[in-house]
């Protein structure tokens, strides 16, 4: 190969890397991406949301680093001892050391609550106001979330700078970018009465189709093992067919699909309104989530906002 093919070959790869690694997200992108998902993390866990999206604009670049594109690692938690799940090898203290690899950013979030929450030498953290991010930041850097010696004054900065506190109290949820909403198995209002009954025999429920997908309305009580045996299918095709995992509830009047979804939807676009997620709409018009995601360019654990128009074809 000659010099200058050499060159341009090495060019095109460079960018073709860098493009797959860089979303180019600044902070104000990163605190109006997430900020619902750090007060729902704050909600359960009582971390303050102010210190969870500091945290993640540091830790992650803002969403652009190889380990939060490649990893959906916003935290950089590293392997330690117990972790079973996914890594990931990356450069920080030491060469190709390991991290956590999760499938969803939202499951970055929920792992960092719990890897604060779950430490005995995160412990003293609890005892301070939720509104005391100082207290927090100081609190990190003294039990060792990170080594750099400036970690809690670059927290503070990033607070302060952004102002993050105001995301720190839980009733400001309704007034604070309410325009966006946690991802949660939450399903669009819809009713047995909306829908028809299929005349097949041999089942003790009603069935019923959506999208050309037969499916049932979730009755108190029921499990998945239960459900799947009733319905005369596995188990793994309740969790497949709906999206969930073994350890997802249900409730009541859930609609639960017993066939693979669709790749789109009899209609074009879909308006959201409040409280809808990603999810919900995937269930109301049994479209495959990951389909509907792919067609309007979100990922895993984004918010929607109600007015915004989402394509289901």
């Amino acid at each position: 190969m000659s010099t200058l093919k050499y060159i341009l070959t090495l060019v095109i790869l460079i960018f073709i890397y860098g493009a797959s690694y860089s979303q180019n997200l600044n902070t104000s992108d990163y605190i109006k991406k997430y900020n619902a998902l750090a007060i729902k993390e704050m909600e359960k866990f009582k971390i303050p949301a102010s210190i969870i999206l500091a945290q993640g604009i540091l830790e992650s670049g803002n969403g652009n680093s190889r380990l939060a594109i490649k990893g959906k690692n916003h935290f950089g938690i590293k392997c330690h001892e117990g972790w079973d799940g996914k890594t990931i090898k990356w450069d920080d203290d030491s060469r190709r050391e390991c991290f956590r690899k999760y499938n969803s950013v939202a499951d970055s979030y929920r792992d960092h609550s719990e890897f604060l929450a779950y430490r005995k030498h995160y412990a003293p953290l609890f005892q301070l106001s939720m509104t005391d991010y100082k207290g927090w930041a100081v609190g990190l850097q003294k039990a060792g979330y990170a080594t750099n010696n400036k970690y809690s004054t670059l927290l503070i900065r990033i607070i302060e700078d952004n102002n993050l506190q105001k995301f720190d109290n839980p009733a400001l949820l309704a007034n604070i970018d309410q325009d966006y909403v946690s991802v949660d198995n939450q399903n669009s209002s819809k009713s047995d009465n909306d829908f028809e009954p299929v005349n097949l025999t041999g089942y003790d429920r009603p069935l019923y189709t959506n999208n050309g997908v037969k499916f049932i309305f979730a009755r108190s009580g029921d499990n998945f093992a239960g459900l799947a045996k009733e319905l005369n299918i596995y188990t793994w095709q309740v969790y497949k067919y709906n999206e969930l995992n073994k350890h997802d509830t249900l409730r009541e009047g859930q609609m639960l699909y017993i066939e693979k979804k669709k790749r789109k939807a009899s209609q074009d676009y879909h308006t959201v309104k409040p409280k809808e997620s990603p999810y919900s709409i995937s269930q109301l018009y049994g479209i495959q989530l990951k389909v509907l995601l792919r067609k309007n360019k979100l990922a895993n654990g984004d918010y929607i906002y109600p007015g915004q128009q989402l394509k289901l074809r």
